[in-house]
Parts: structure tokens; C-alpha cells; sequence
């Protein structure tokens, strides 16, 4: 049976021929390797026309232009070879698109990424819908790759190389009116008039191409480009250590291109990406795309989620307004905030205006769109308005017969379905949930600060909530944005019981003479986004800590606290919010680095010294983190390595070119990861002692995945 093609042609009266790009069975466009040959056949298709005027590239998705490249075309890659000959298909492919006499224009409404921005540049000439759905940009880099089917040399030969090395090494996606400014896109117009303008635009005849600005002639000349390429290449390596190899490879491969022309640059492109497609690196990142892919169609329980129409708040601090802020403007639900004061209120509904705020100073939304926005936040100090609200999610103080209280009244308050979702970072769901008169509708759902930025939520249900209250409080999860995973009740959940001992070993180093931002270079070199001496500065020293005694509670010893830490709290030490932490405050100079509080030395009784390798601290704190994740599984608290992994690179910024705690150990090898524990356990002690479930893998030579 023929298989259906995913390009239609249309011809128009005035001879140009329209193509439809719509992907049967998709709910997006992606490139397959299989469509090359559907593309030479349309195009060829409509050459046979003898008047024909031109052609215009448009979807036949409602919301999508193309999301990119189908990447599990990768995986049938076997080597280094394998991946170029992919690359080389299509580059070809685009060159014979780019070659045509006659004018072809894209006309862009929804995400236009990856392969399909290099579809894009391909055609003469382009212009996108001015809708917010449309976003261009080549991300490739977030999958450890480069673009491989001309990207590198396209598109720094239509917008400049500062231009296109920016989207390229951050992988960051434009918006309709950024691209225009940026020359990527000819023109930009509302959606009901974006095929009409496309089809003026090839009736107007081949455009010839555009000259680059003076700045950028400048820069893609030799002196402005040895000196572009050599700022790049500084500011690529502070920010990724060199853990990440996609970028030095796009910036060689875009300097040869400039240097030695087009078919050096194209040949250099593709052998590159066969390069990269075979790293440990690339194959991590790619396992976190398919994971929340597939995580996205999860409905975490055997049961259909409730419809959501309105949704309610209990607290206005900063975790409450940061809720309220995801599900008004992410969620776009009505959300009702309810305080013991006005202040409270007033308080939390800031939040959401202040972020709003910067986005109309960037122009990214109109006075009017904030407004609409705001108006669907409203508050109150009593339970008015609470009737049919769908979930009401608690985020008060971390005390137990408060939230208890707020159980009852509650249930008092609302209708027989509402659920009652706590944002609880440490007490037992059950616990809440003890004296609840409808305890199958009380659940957990614990957001990361701050809000508007952490990805992660932990969805926990205790043992009697029932599987529509997990899958209505998973599918609001996804409203607001966030990726929620499914956790046990059980002390500390998945992330803040592996995190804890992972910042324990953090302060027993410093205790140990380790200067502080040695501790925290080190980790930062390892590859998260800031060391732990830092982070728990940034969310908050107290608040970091007080789940020390519930978890050494349940787990025992190995989550003691080392003693000197009260020290740092009894000195009114809680980090950024007070301005008195590990590092000093004062100074908020842009660009300035973070400087350590000398004092904190005298009041820990310790005398800095840097004597630990990097490597060394590195391996003591991410060790302990290991070894718990895998106590976390074995114990049913996450459901699979999978979960595991997305929480941790998530919730905590684990290092996602090591793609989570359990991709990481399965490529250093279990019988590795055991021999290192044992190693730090008869340097340091029992807390190292690696579980039974990682002996027991590791002698059987299996793996998580």
C-alpha cells in the first residue's frame, strides 16, 4: 500500500502553486527522512506547470508550521557515518529547494524549529503569522546537536554571524516581531491575511538577497570575526564548562563556513553532527526529550481527569502568589486567593503583576493583555467565591494542625468534588489528610521556588486518595506548565530526601576547612546551575533545613545535620531573602561575581584552606545523592528511573547533559558506582555505605535502564 504523502499541491488561478505540508495522523509537523522523495515529487509536480509563478510553503496544521525534525530518526543511527549520511540527505534536499529559479516563500504560523526553520531558510523569502503560538528557532544545541541540514551556513549568511550564533549556541526561539527585526523573516502579519501575503510576495518576482547591516559585514569580515569568535568561545565556556561538546562544534563549523565558503562549511556541518549524535552527552539530553514527551500523554492514575474551570489558593506568601501567578497566566484559570489579610492578598497579586510587568516592558504583552490577565486573580479574606471551585491548593505556613485546619474548612466551604492539594514540603500527606472527611480528595502537590521558574512538581497521593483526584491534580499541573511527577508519601518525598544529603556533605566539606566557593566551583564544574553552598542561600537556610529532623527522623543517622549549622541560624542567617548568608548581599552591582561572607568562617570556628581536588568534593556530594535516588526507587517513592531522572534534572538542575542520577550511574556502571562508595565509605564513613539494591544490581550487572 502506497503510503499517503504529507505534501499536497494546490494550484491558484494566478500560477502559484501552493504546497501543504500536514503530516497524517499528527498532531505536529516533523521531517522524516522519508519525506525527501514526497518533496522532489511535489516540487516536480508543480514545474509541470508551464506559467508557474512560484511556490508557497505553508502547514496545514491549525497551530503548527513544523516543531522540527523527527528525532527518533537518530536513533536507527548506528555510527558516527550513519548520522552524516542523515545530515547529508538533508542538506541536499534543501540546496535543491534553495536552487529552484523561480520564488518559493514559507509562510509561518506556530513553532517553525529546528529542521523546519531549516526548511525556512531554504525558500527565497519568509513571512510569519504575528500570532503568540509562532516561534522560530534552530534548538538543536538542547539536544547536544548542531543543525544538520544547513542551518549553520544559512543562517548566518541571512541574519549575520553575532545574530545567528546567539540562536544557535542558546537555542532560544524568537518571537514573530523579534525575528522581523532580526531579518529572519521578511514580513510579519496577522494569520488571516499570512497566505495572501505570501502568495504577493512570490507574484512580486525572486527576491534578491538582502545586504547584511554594516555591524554585521564587520563582523562576518576576518578582524571582526576572529574577535566575535573569540568572545563566543569566552562566554561558551563559562557558561557550560566545557561539559557541553554541541557548542564548540557550531561555533567551528559556522568559522569555516565564514572562512573557507559554503561546501567546506556544509561538509564540516554534517560530519559534525555525525560526531555529535554518537556522544554520551547528546544521547543523555535526547533521553530527557523523549521522556517528557512520553510523560506529557501520562495521565498518572488509571482514571479520567475532571474538567477544571476555576481554582482556589489558601496563603498569599510568596509560594501562593507564585501558584496563583502559573495557573492565571500559564493555566489561564480563574484563580481566587484567600489571606487572613488585605496585605496578604495584595501581597500575592503582586507577584503576578510584577512578572506581567516586565513582559509589557519587553513588549511582549500589550497594557490591555495584562489586564485581562490580572483579572482572573481575585482574593479574600473569607471563603466567599470558594463554593465551586475545582482544586484548592494550600500553601500556608509548614505546620501540621493549621493545614489540618485547613482541611476542614475547606471541605466546609466547597462542593463534595473539590480537592484539596497541599503544597507541603516535608509533613506526611496522611497526616493531612487524618482527620479530612472526605480523605480521597486530599493530595499533595509540592511546587519548587520560585514558582514562575522551577519546571517540577511532586504529585503525592496518600494511600486512600482516590486515581481522579491524582489524574485532575496531574492534568492542573500541566496547565500551569509545570512537569509533574507521581511520588509516594513518604519523609521528604523524591527531591528534598536526595538533595539533603547531597548539601550535608556540602557543609561537612566546609566544615572540614573547604573554602566556600571552592565547594561551590567545584559543583558548578560538575555541571549544575549553582553550587549548594549557594542554592541554599537562595532558598533560604532556614527553609532548607528545617526538613533535616523529619527526614533523620525517619532515615536515621546518615540525614544528621552537621551540629554547626544551627550557628549559621542562630546568627539570623537565612540567606538572599535577608540578605545575611553564606555570601554577602550588599553589593548588586550587575556582573559583579558573589563574594563569600568572611564572617561565617569565624562563626563555624574554621580556618578556609582549599585542600580537596574539585573532583573530589564533586564526587562526595553527587555519591550520597546517588546512592539515595536508587534507596528512593527501591522503596516504590518514585515509580521509575525515568521519573527519577526528570525530578532531579528538573527540581534540582542535576547536570542534564548526564541525563539524571540513573542515566548517569548505568554510564559510569553500577560496579563502578558501588567501588566508588565504598571507596568514600572507608574514607569518611558509614554514611557512604552503599544500598542493597546497588550491590545487588551491580553483582548481577544490570542496569536501571
Amino acid at each position: 500500500m502506497e503510503t499517503q504523502s504529507a505534501f499536497t499541491l494546490a494550484m491558484r488561478t494566478d500560477n502559484v502553486g501552493v504546497i501543504t505540508l500536514d503530516v497524517p495522523g499528527e498532531k505536529m509537523n516533523t521531517l522524516k527522512a522519508a519525506f525527501a522523495g514526497q518533496i522532489r515529487e511535489v516540487i516536480a509536480q508543480a514545474r509541470q506547470n508551464t506559467g508557474l509563478a512560484g511556490l508557497v510553503l505553508i502547514s496545514g496544521k491549525p497551530d503548527s508550521f513544523i516543531a522540527g525534525a523527527d528525532i527518533s530518526m537518530i536513533a536507527g543511527c548506528e555510527t558516527a557515518k550513519d548520522a552524516e549520511a542523515l545530515a547529508l540527505e538533508g542538506q541536499k534536499v534543501m540546496a535543491e529547494i534553495a536552487a529552484l529559479p523561480l520564488p518559493v516563500v514559507a509562510a509561518i504560523h506556530g513553532p517553525c524549529l529546528g529542521g523546519g526553520l531549516e526548511l525556512a531558510l531554504a525558500c527565497n523569502q519568509r513571512v510569519c503569522s504575528l500570532d503568540d503560538k509562532t516561534r522560530l528557532g534552530l534548538p538543536e544545541v538542547q539536544l547536544g546537536l548542531l543543525p544538520g541540514s544547513g542551518g549553520t551556513q544559512r543562517l548566518p549568511e541571512l541574519v549575520g554571524a553575532s545574530g545567528a550564533l546567539d540562536m544557535m549556541l542558546t537555542g532560544k526561539t524568537l518571537r514573530p516581531r523579534q525575528a522581523l527585526k532580526l531579518g529572519l523573516v521578511d514580513d510579519a502579519v496577522p494569520q488571516s491575511i499570512l497566505l495572501e501575503t505570501a502568495v504577493k510576495m512570490v507574484l512580486k518576482g525572486r527576491k534578491l538577497k538582502k545586504t547584511l547591516s554594516l555591524r554585521d559585514r564587520l563582523l562576518n569580515g576576518p578582524a571582526g570575526r576572529a574577535l566575535l569568535f573569540k568572545l563566543a568561545e569566552r562566554q561558551a565556556q563559562a557558561k557550560t564548562r566545557g561539559n557541553y561538546p554541541a557548542v564548540g562544534k557550531i561555533l567551528s563549523v559556522v568559522r569555516t563556513g565564514l572562512q573557507q565558503g559554503r561546501s567546506s562549511g556544509y561538509a564540516a556541518e554534517a560530519k559534525a553532527f555525525g560526531q555529535l549524535v554518537m556522544t554520551p552527552e547528546s544521547a543523555a539530553l535526547r533521553s530527557l526529550f523523549f521522556a517528557t514527551t512520553e510523560m506529557k500523554k501520562e495521565t498518572g492514575a488509571a482514571a479520567e481527569p475532571r474538567e477544571l474551570s476555576k481554582i482556589g489558593v489558601l496563603g498569599g506568601g510568596l509560594m501562593g502568589g507564585g501558584i496563583a501567578c502559573v495557573t492565571a497566566t500559564r493555566g489561564k484559570l480563574p484563580v481566587r486567593i484567600k489571606d487572613v489579610t488585605t496585605e496578604g492578598i495584595n501581597h500575592a497579586m503582586k507577584y503576578s503583576w510584577d512578572l506581567l510587568s516586565k513582559q509589557v516592558k519587553r513588549r511582549r504583552l500589550s497594557p490591555a493583555e495584562r489586564q485581562q490577565q490580572m483579572a482572573l486573580i481575585t482574593g479574600t479574606t473569607d471563603y466567599q467565591g470558594f463554593q465551586h471551585r475545582d482544586v484548592v491548593i494550600e500553601a500556608v505556613f509548614e505546620k501540621l494542625s493549621l493545614k489540618q485546619q485547613m482541611v476542614a474548612e475547606v471541605e466546609a466551604s466547597t462542593s463534595p468534588q473539590t480537592i484539596f492539594a497541599s503544597n507541603t514540603s516535608s509533613l506526611p500527606i496522611s497526616d493531612i489528610a487524618a482527620n479530612a472527611q472526605r480523605p480521597e480528595k486530599v493530595i499533595g502537590l509540592h511546587f519548587f521556588s520560585p514558582v514562575d521558574k522551577m519546571p517540577l512538581v511532586e504529585v503525592i497521593p496518600h494511600a486512600g486518595t482516590d486515581a481522579e483526584t491524582i489524574a485532575t491534580t496531574v492534568a492542573l499541573a500541566k496547565k500551569q506548565g509545570k512537569t509533574p511527577i507521581v511520588v509516594a508519601d513518604r519523609a521528604g518525598f523524591y527531591v528534598n530526601r536526595i538533595l539533603a544529603p547531597y548539601i550535608n556533605e556540602a557543609m561537612r566539606c566546609l566544615l572540614d576547612g573547604e573554602p566556600i566557593d571552592e565547594i561551590d566551583e567545584a559543583l558548578v564544574q560538575f555541571g549544575f546551575p549553582v553550587g549548594p553552598v549557594q542554592l541554599l542561600d537562595e532558598v533560604g537556610i532556614d527553609v532548607g533545613t528545617h526538613i533535616l529532623p523529619v527526614l533523620e527522623q525517619a532515615w536515621g543517622e546518615r540525614f544528621r545535620a552537621p551540629e554547626a549549622l544551627s550557628a549559621v541560624l542562630n546568627d539570623n542567617r537565612k540567606g538572599r531573602k535577608n540578605g545575611r548568608g553564606f555570601y554577602l548581599y550588599g553589593d548588586r552591582r550587575p556582573g559583579r561575581k558573589k563574594r563569600v561572607d568572611q564572617a561565617i568562617y569565624t562563626l563555624l570556628n574554621v580556618t578556609p584552606k582549599s585542600h580537596l581536588s574539585r573532583e573530589n568534593i564533586a564526587q562526595r556530594c553527587v555519591m550520597l545523592m546517588l546512592n539515595e535516588a536508587v534507596r528512593t526507587l527501591d522503596e516504590g517513592v518514585i515509580r521509575c528511573a525515568r521519573d527519577g531522572d526528570i525530578g532531579a534534572v528538573f527540581g534540582i538542575g542535576f547536570p542534564p547533559f548526564l541525563g539524571g542520577p540513573f542515566r548517569y550511574m548505568d554510564h559510569l556502571g553500577l560496579a563502578q558506582v558501588v567501588a566508588l562508595s565504598e571507596r568514600l565509605m572507608h574514607t569518611h564513613g558509614e554514611r557512604f555505605a552503599p544500598c542493597e539494591r546497588l550491590r545487588q544490581m551491580a553483582q548481577a550487572g544490570e542496569h536501571f535502564y
